[in-house]
């Protein structure tokens, strides 16, 4: 009698790119052993819109209007982004009022992005009552940035030299009324994300990331500060008025899906103090500075905090009355070697979590052509990412 064991065999399930639980399209194959996740690999680049060429074709001013749709949730950030580029290359700077409106706004919007991000990820949890109270809050901010800018999703704050919008006291007290409502709120939510029982057996342990791997990996933002890697723009390159309203960095040390929701949850404390202090202290003066229509020739880099992470921006002039290249690395792009390197040894339900839980943005990220290199000589960069699942296409 042969009592050799037949090999056990791995089957590999795919989600997307079209996929009713996706809300934009990628895809993935998850190879499983039974339940168990042995292998995960990602194919981004389905929603690639132009937007970084088309910006080559209208000029300084019009091309804002265009890089803030890049994202409907972080669109001031890319346009704070953007702006502060083109007035580096210009030798201008907004004046301290502007500057302070900037972050406002900034802070509105990560509150917004945060607040956004808890119901989705509770939705995948299963917790879809946490989902509800969550994105009933939310609606609290974005009446509050319809107030300020006319509009609940792509403000339009910026110019270049400034702001369009100030703040007047019966904005401020809007704001002031929201924050108030909403401290206490938040205060619920950390409490219930680290004592409900079924939300904690789906997050504590899973995922989890050393502060090594976060470094290896690359990985930005909540997700970076997650494994405690003390990684904010806003305090390692203050930009605006971050020099005047300092914040300060909010880490923990699990790694894990849990420690992700803390960060973004302690974040948003950050933000409502930041926002009560810069209503208190707006400075007085003008809203914006006139920036010619010709920026000079020149290239720059601009660097911002996303609600996501590190936003970058690179910027060329050629003297001209357009853009010559604009390139954009948004922080999805960082974050999703993470969840490709944890989630072998989960089960296949924790998959969506672990997505979840960096916040991607597929349309974000969705801005260059990847290789899939064939020949026997590969580097290490390479053979490291090809490792931790992300292929290359040609």
């Amino acid at each position: 009698m042969d009592t050799q064991q037949e090999p056990r065999k791995t089957f590999v399930v795919p989600i997307g790119p079209q996929h009713p639980a996706l809300k934009e399209p990628g895809h993935f194959e998850i190879t499983v052993d039974g339940e168990i996740v042995t292998a995960a690999t990602v194919r981004l680049g389905y929603v690639h819109r132009g937007i970084e060429k088309g910006v080559e074709q209208r000029n300084w001013a019009q091309a804002m209007y265009m890089l803030e749709r890049i994202c409907g949730i972080c669109s001031h950030v890319h346009a704070t982004a953007y702006a502060l580029g083109v007035e580096a290359l210009a030798g201008v700077q907004a004046p301290p009022r502007a500057q302070a409106i900037r972050v406002l706004v900034a802070e509105l919007e990560r509150v917004h992005s945060h607040l956004l991000w808890l119901g989705v990820a509770a939705h995948e949890g299963g917790f879809d009552t946490l989902f509800m109270y969550s994105w009933r809050d939310r609606e609290m901010i974005m009446d509050v940035l319809e107030g300020l800018t006319g509009n609940r999703v792509n403000y339009s704050c910026n110019v270049l030299g400034g702001v369009k919008f100030d703040v007047d006291d019966t904005q401020a007290d809007a704001i002031r009324r929201a924050v108030d409502f909403l401290e206490p709120r938040t205060h619920h939510y950390l409490k219930v994300v680290t004592t409900d029982e079924t939300l904690i057996g789906r997050t504590r342990n899973v995922g989890k990331m050393t502060f090594l791997e976060a470094e290896t990996l690359g990985t930005v933002g909540p997700t970076a500060r997650a494994s405690g890697v003390p990684r904010d723009i806003r305090v390692d390159s203050p930009y605006a008025a971050y020099p005047d309203f300092p914040v300060k960095t909010i880490t923990a040390t699990a790694g894990d899906l849990e420690a992700k929701f803390v960060v973004r949850i302690q974040e948003l404390f950050e933000s409502y103090r930041v926002i009560r202090e810069i209503l208190d202290k707006l400075p007085a003066g003008d809203l914006a500075v006139r920036v010619k229509p010709r920026v000079p020739p020149g290239e720059t880099v601009s660097r911002v905090e996303a609600p996501r992470g590190e936003l970058f921006y690179f910027l060329k002039s050629a003297g001209g009355p357009n853009p010559d290249r604009v390139k954009v690395r948004t922080p999805s792009l960082c974050n999703w070697g993470s969840v490709l390197a944890t989630a072998p040894g989960h089960k296949l339900a924790d998959v969506p979590m672990l997505i979840a839980g960096i916040d991607p943005c597929f349309s974000c990220n969705d801005r260059l052509v990847t290789v899939r290199r064939r020949s026997t000589a590969e580097t290490w960069t390479w053979a490291k990412l090809r490792q931790y699942g992300i292929e290359y296409y040609r």
